[in-house]
């Protein structure tokens, strides 16, 4: 033991003078500066005054200087001074940006040049930033279809106050035109097909067909992609561009190869799947086209399986080889399911103003389950419609076990808080202004910000040419943590009398509403309401007939609403799939009180079909029926149902479908309403604007047991729809297909809409 202790001391004796020997650095000095203050370049470094001098940290603060961008050269010398070691810094500044100009730019607006560059007057330019500057301006002009574009550049340094000018120097030259696009090799599809796939196209009359050497490249790609799509897997595409004094001619070559299509198709390693249930989600079968995108496809499909059953260690592999003997690409599935996967946590990630049970309670796992892809996609299903979040991912870790994950659900909070104000003009309401403040993630017990708990908040106020309308509304979706929901409504709307929409009288609403809802399940919800209502219609038209003239006074309408819903759409605010049902049945009067005594029942039915392209077919059907009771003999004008206009038949004025007074035509209403909506939407611009066309059908009955007697009235039309700041945007033209009562010929119609929600 004692040798061992001898050993470790004389280890020590030795080391001691080295230790001892360590220069320390006594402080730091700074030279060469004159912009760059000596606290920022020292904040650079990592050696200190008091530590020992080490070259490796000098060597890596020299290149954190050097990475700051502000320095042509970092020079470090280490000093001894009366048993001091000083470590100096010499630095030489890059010269300051002092002027920045562009000449020879006609095509592009200076303030865009500015936008595309990373350099500005006050700071350090070199060489190299400059080449790069260069590069970007090119690529702007590139985009622009100045693919000559040629960018230099002039550098003035004045050395004695190490100041720089700079001068872009811009040849534009001219803009190259597509004059001909040729297409040769191409057998199974023809010129116009592969054309189509393109975006180079020739210059005419309504497209410019500029030149982009990138455009054609992805031209290339996409045409590729499309072949072997068709099975051609070893497809190849060239081009060949000739320029011409008058512009460019494009020739794509292609050689199409071999088309091969699928033999055999096996699946083998699925023990708990059974093999039908795989086969039956497989697009590629025995003889059809064979291609890698559509195997990717179909793996995806069987992966998803195993997934959807919690199976998510799961492993598909596909493989292929061609089959001399029958010229076919036979393909296996080989799987290996491993364990079952367990949730053994949930992690929330992202929120910061939203509470974590706001966002769990719309979840559909749990922790203790088996991992089910199809709860983890309504889940996210869930999450979105309450339109708190700008983005929703789910993601998996491991868990403390080799058949347990976490699962984390990751969010990215959006805007759910809004002060807008703005002014329209809508077919119906004319002139209209509006101020709306909303939280729809509104915390009445967070004092400090009033959000975070998922309720709804609404203020608005709207005035125009003929409407006043102004509304306060709060809504609690989940009460006594359970999916009961509470809320409460308070409203004022006035309508001026004006015979063009369809109001031949002044009317005017005060009110409001208590809610309560449920939810049985993801699909089907109920809810109970109680309103009080006072209308008062006055200045009704002089030439009216004497039933009209009867609707003029102030009365009460109290009692109960109760509607059902059946919602299966994937996306509230966008549907594209799915079914939506509501049926609503109001009871005013007996035994509640008020003036007048009715039934009212509305439902509507909407049905929503994905199309290619994002588009979407929406089948909607509204029917409505009204019936008087006790002492009412008939449904007051302002509760009867009215068609007609943008919401219901465009192409007819607001309310003129159905019964019409007689003396001056306005429209009277009827208890019974039937209309049907067949509407197409495309995308044009992805989450901005779509095209729309649309057929309506439908019309009004004076009593509800006229209900689906005689024709109805049609109309075809088209449109566009416009997500704007303030609101979506609506126009349409309908062009009435029957004659509208009270008029002698048929005549179209736009109608415009600008509404606070999308």
């Amino acid at each position: 033991m004692y040798k061992v202790f001898i050993c470790l001391l004389l280890s020590f004796i030795l080391f001691l003078p080295v230790v001892w020997a360590r220069e320390i650095v006594s402080r730091i000095e700074i030279e060469g500066n004159n912009i760059v203050s000596d606290a920022t370049i020292v904040s650079k470094l990592k050696v200190r005054a008091g530590q020992p001098f080490r070259e490796n940290v000098i060597n890596e603060d020299v290149k954190n200087l050097y990475a700051t961008g502000f320095f042509d050269t970092v020079e470090v010398s280490k000093e001894k001074v009366a048993n001091e070691i000083i470590v100096v810094f010499t630095v030489k500044e890059k010269p300051v940006l002092k002027k920045l100009s562009f000449e020879g730019y006609r095509s592009i607006h200076r303030r865009k040049l500015l936008d595309a560059v990373d350099i500005k007057e006050g700071s350090f330019v070199d060489e190299y930033k400059l080449k790069e500057v260069s590069r970007k301006i090119k690529d702007l002009y590139q985009q622009k279809g100045f693919s000559q574009a040629q960018i230099d550049y002039e550098l003035k340094i004045d050395e004695r106050r190490n100041e720089a000018e700079v001068k872009f120097v811009i040849d534009e030259r001219r803009v190259i035109k597509v004059r001909g696009v040729i297409v040769q090799g191409n057998i199974t599809f023809s010129d116009e097909k592969i054309i189509r796939l393109m975006k180079t196209k020739k210059a005419w009359l309504l497209n410019r067909g500029l030149f982009k050497e990138d455009v054609l490249r992805d031209d290339v790609k996409r045409i590729r992609d499309f072949y072997l799509r068709q099975g051609f897997s070893d497809v190849e595409v060239k081009t060949d561009t000739r320029r011409r004094p008058e512009g460019v001619y494009v020739t794509i070559l292609i050689d199409e190869g071999q088309r091969y299509y699928a033999g055999e198709i096996t699946i083998e390693g699925n023990k708990e799947v059974p093999l039908s249930e795989i086969e039956a989600v497989l697009k590629m079968r025995p003889g059809l086209v064979f291609s890698e995108n559509a195997v990717y496809e179909d793996y995806s499909r069987i992966r998803e399986i195993y997934v959807n059953k919690g199976y998510i260690f799961s492993r598909v592999e596909p493989f292929s080889y061609f089959n001399t003997k029958t010229k076919r690409v036979d393909l296996t599935y080989r799987v290996s399911e491993n364990q079952i996967a367990y949730v053994e946590r949930i992690d929330v990630k992202g929120n910061v103003k939203t509470r974590d049970n706001v966002i769990r309670r719309e979840l559909r796992a749990y922790p203790g389950e088996r991992f089910n892809g199809e709860k983890i996609h309504k889940s996210k299903e869930r999450l979105e419609n309450l339109g708190f979040f700008e983005e929703i991912r789910f993601g998996t870790e491991a868990g403390t076990t080799p058949e347990q994950i976490d699962l984390i659900v990751d969010v990215k909070e959006a805007k759910t808080g809004y002060l807008s104000f703005g002014g329209g003009y809508s077919s119906v309401d004319e002139f209209v202004g509006f101020v709306e403040l909303r939280q729809r993630n509104f915390d009445y017990r967070n004092w400090s910000t009033f959000t975070g708990a998922g309720q709804d908040l609404n203020l608005q106020a709207s005035f125009g040419t003929l409407t006043d309308r102004y509304q306060l509304s709060f809504t609690n979706p989940w009460i006594f943590d359970r999916p009961i929901s509470f809320g409460f409504d308070g409203y004022k709307r006035t309508h001026a009398r004006e015979g063009d929409v369809g109001y031949a009288f002044e009317e005017d609403i005060r009110g409001g509403a208590i809610r309560l809802g449920t939810a049985f399940n993801d699909n089907f919800s109920a809810g109970l309401g109680f309103r009080f209502e006072q209308v008062e219609i006055s200045d009704v038209d002089q030439n009216a007939t004497q039933a009209l003239k009867d609707e003029a006074g102030t009365n009460d309408l109290i009692g109960p609403e109760v509607n059902l819903r059946f919602d299966t759409r994937d996306n509230v605010f966008v549907p594209s799939t799915g079914i939506y049902v509501i049926n609503s049945v109001e009871f005013k009067g007996d035994p509640f009180g008020g003036d007048k005594d009715f039934v009212k029942e509305s439902a509507r039915v909407s049905k929503y079909f994905p199309l290619m392209h994002d588009s979407v077919l929406e089948f909607r059907v509204r029917v409505g029926y009204a019936d008087p009771f006790s002492g009412t003999n008939e449904i007051p004008i302002y509760e009867r149902f009215f068609a007609g206009g943008s919401s219901t038949i465009r192409g007819y004025h607001e309310r003129k479908v159905g019964p019409i007074d007689p003396a001056t035509e306005d429209p009277l209403g009827g208890e019974a309403m039937f209309v049907g909506n067949v509407e197409y939407t495309y995308p044009l611009v992805e989450n901005f604007l779509k095209m729309a066309t649309f057929f309506d059908t439908g019309n009004v009955w004076e009593k509800n047991n006229d209900f689906m007697s005689g024709d109805l009235k049609s109309s075809v039309g088209i449109g566009l729809r416009v997500k704007t700041p303030i609101g979506p945007v609506s126009v349409d033209y309908g062009w009435p297909l029957d004659l509208e009562p009270g008029e002698e010929e048929k005549e179209g119609r736009f109608h415009f809409n600008i509404s606070r929600g999308f």
